[in-house]
């Protein structure tokens, strides 16, 4: 007999997990948070799950109580004896800490996966990893989605005539690369040089941009420096139009007002991370559908390689 599924998600990702299970076709699970005075929480579970299969709906941006929550619900998970527990993370945070670059320094990555694991998750389903290595990192399946899915299908329904595909910068080519074969569109890489973190000193575009509907494909927009100048100076070298897709909004500090102010002509991210503001920039795409398809598919052991079709990276 097939065990039930269950749709559970922490605060910070409750807007998303009630599309999901939506689209998936039942309501979101009961779940309760206690705060104490101090500003210590606890989730509660307020029906039955045992023998359930839970889906763990919760991204992990700052700040970190929304990853320790998530670590506090899969122990009550755990607990409360659920037959499977899977985490569902549509952004995986300190992806960015995948590997030591310098002396001294934590591989952040690694340390939440062991956290995950320790807490009892016996699956992982996220997307667009800052680094596909991560999810080696992890002692469970690991179903790595991509928000491909989605701006695939989005970037042709613009039908640019002259659609280019570049990246930010060198570290994103092989993104750019895979998008521009698949959409048989050209292509451009913008270099650049930091002076130190989140501060760009120099960038350069490698290829021609003249006249071009220019693209920039990256996974996470941060402080939008990096973009902002890219989209500045692509425009200054003739482009008609530049555009950015960005899976993770993450859009810290005055991110929003930079992209505002920016000569990008569209934004186009997930909801992955909920925006602080909206913008008229900014369009969003859903990702509740994906997810809700690939739980489905999980729960009833079924393959999920079709969502592979516009994988980037393959």
């Amino acid at each position: 007999m097939s065990s039930a599924v269950r749709i559970v998600s922490g605060r910070a990702s409750h807007y998303l997990a009630e599309k999901i299970a939506g689209s998936y076709g039942q309501s979101l699970g009961k779940v309760h948070f206690s705060t104490f005075s101090d500003g210590e929480f606890q989730p509660s579970f307020e029906e039955t799950i045992r023998g359930a299969e839970i889906f763990i709906v919760q991204s992990t941006f700052a700040p970190s109580d929304n990853l320790f929550e998530l670590l506090l619900l899969i122990d009550a998970a755990k607990r409360a004896s659920a037959k499977t527990i899977v985490a569902v993370i549509p952004y995986f945070g300190y992806a960015r800490q995948d590997r030591k670059d310098k002396p001294r320094v934590p591989i952040a990555s690694k340390l939440i996966a062991n956290l995950l694991c320790a807490a009892g998750v016996n699956r992982v389903i996220t997307m667009d990893l800052h680094a596909d290595q991560i999810q080696g990192f992890f002692d469970v399946p690991v179903d790595h989605l991509y928000g491909s899915t989605m701006f695939v299908p989005y970037l042709k329904s613009l039908n640019l005539p002259n659609l280019t595909m570049s990246s930010p910068d060198t570290g994103g080519t092989r993104r750019a690369v895979a998008y521009s074969k698949f959409l048989d569109s050209d292509l451009v890489i913008c270099y650049k040089q930091r002076s130190k973190s989140n501060v760009v000193e120099k960038l350069t575009v490698i290829g021609d941009v003249e006249g071009k509907d220019v693209v920039l494909v990256d996974d996470i927009i941060d402080t939008a420096g990096t973009i902002v100048k890219a989209a500045e100076m692509l425009m200054e070298k003739g482009a008609s139009s530049v555009r950015a897709i960005a899976t993770h909004p993450i859009l810290s500090g005055n991110a929003l007002d930079r992209l505002e102010k920016s000569a990008l002509k569209e934004i186009i991210v997930s909801d992955t991370i909920p925006l602080k503001k909206e913008s008229s920039k900014i369009t969003v795409l859903t990702s509740a559908h994906l997810f809700a398809d690939v739980i489905g598919r999980v729960h009833n052991y079924e393959s999920i390689s079709t969502h592979f079709k516009f994988n980037p990276m393959l």
